[in-house]
């Protein structure tokens, strides 16, 4: 494997690592019922929470992330055949469609956490109730971000592979030994004359 293919992993496992670890961490720090109180009869009391900035980070990170595996692998629609092998290209097509579906969601939950849980003091009760983000939205965001990573990693490792392997056609006559041919070829030297008088003549009675 070339150094270049594992330095883009590790990038890559890093940052949804880390996507994952912020949006664990904004799960915890998230405003949650109790921490909410009513000053007024109308008005809900917000405290500060941190929920915002790791969501916003996670949200970027995982950005990077998916940026740097697409960038380095390349979208599956412009290869006409990027792998010689159906099932090897059923798998990276797979990874590739579900990644991208995975990395909206994550993005979204990410964002919309970070969004909700802003730093705000107090706010008015929209239809008599003080709103919270509920419980999963950032580690559901998280996870979605790791199974991102992992499958955008694997699509990366198919499509890199393919890349160092010999096209089919050009060792398939490789190991075919020409065969030698049955009879020797017909000697094209041409005929030497002599003359008659290099031999010993001999009569016989």
């Amino acid at each position: 494997m070339e150094k270049k293919v594992i330095i883009i992993c590790f990038l890559v496992g890093f940052l949804g690592l880390l996507t994952a670890a912020l949006g664990f961490a904004a799960e915890a720090k998230r405003i949650k019922v109790s921490d909410v109180t009513l000053t007024t009869r109308d008005t809900c009391s917000y405290p500060r929470s941190p929920a915002l900035v790791l969501g916003s980070i996670a949200g970027l990170a995982l950005v990077i992330a998916q940026i740097i595996i697409s960038s380095a692998a390349g979208c599956i629609c412009c290869k006409k055949h990027p792998v010689p092998s159906r099932s090897n290209w059923t798998v990276a097509l797979i990874c590739f469609i579900v990644s991208w579906i995975t990395f909206v969601i994550a993005f979204l939950l990410l964002l919309t956490g970070a969004a909700l849980n802003d730093e705000h003091a107090e706010e008015r009760m929209y239809f008599g109730y003080c709103y919270v983000v509920k419980p999963g939205v950032f580690s559901g965001g998280a996870v979605l971000s790791l199974v991102t990573v992992s499958l955008g990693i694997i699509y990366f490792l198919i499509v890199s592979s393919t890349k160092h392997m010999d096209p089919w056609g050009a060792h398939q006559n490789q190991g075919i030994a020409l065969a030698q041919p049955q009879f020797p070829p017909p000697n094209t030297q041409p005929p030497v004359f002599v003359h008659e008088d290099t031999y010993n003549r001999r009569q016989f009675p």
